[in-house]
């Protein structure tokens, strides 16, 4: 049952994805692939997902990276991005409720669609993919 809480500032964005990360951490599927790709760099890691969700959610515009590189050689499938999914929307929907959680888990959906359609793109193309 999600909380009567909405999606209004950073700290609810830091609280979204602090949740969120420490599941997929220790997730059994994905989380030795994002430990073993982050090791150390956790905390840079999710500074950089704040930044992106505030950007996204908030619009404020304080993320200029681009998300897909970092995650184009990664070694995941289908059910890494299901699990991945699953575990996002399971993290919104307990904390979160109204018009930003539906619109955090819709972009959660599409990017997750994007990424699996560009990683396969790469991957039978055969060019570089940054």
């Amino acid at each position: 049952m999600a909380a009567d809480k909405q999606i209004l500032n950073l700290n609810d964005i830091k609280q979204l994805v602090d949740t969120f990360y420490n599941k997929v951490q220790n997730n059994a599927l994905i989380g030795p692939v994002f430990n073993e790709r982050i090791q150390d760099r956790w905390p840079q890691h999710l500074e950089k997902m704040y930044s992106f969700w505030q950007t996204v959610l908030l619009e404020e515009y304080t993320y200029f990276g681009r998300p897909f590189p970092p995650h184009a050689q990664l070694p995941v499938e289908r059910e890494h991005f299901e699990t991945w999914l699953n575990l996002f929307n399971e993290t919104v929907d307990e904390l979160f409720t109204g018009d930003k959680a539906t619109e955090a888990k819709w972009r959660a959906n599409k990017m997750a669609e994007i990424f699996q359609i560009k990683i396969a793109h790469f991957r039978n193309s055969g060019h570089n993919i940054l």
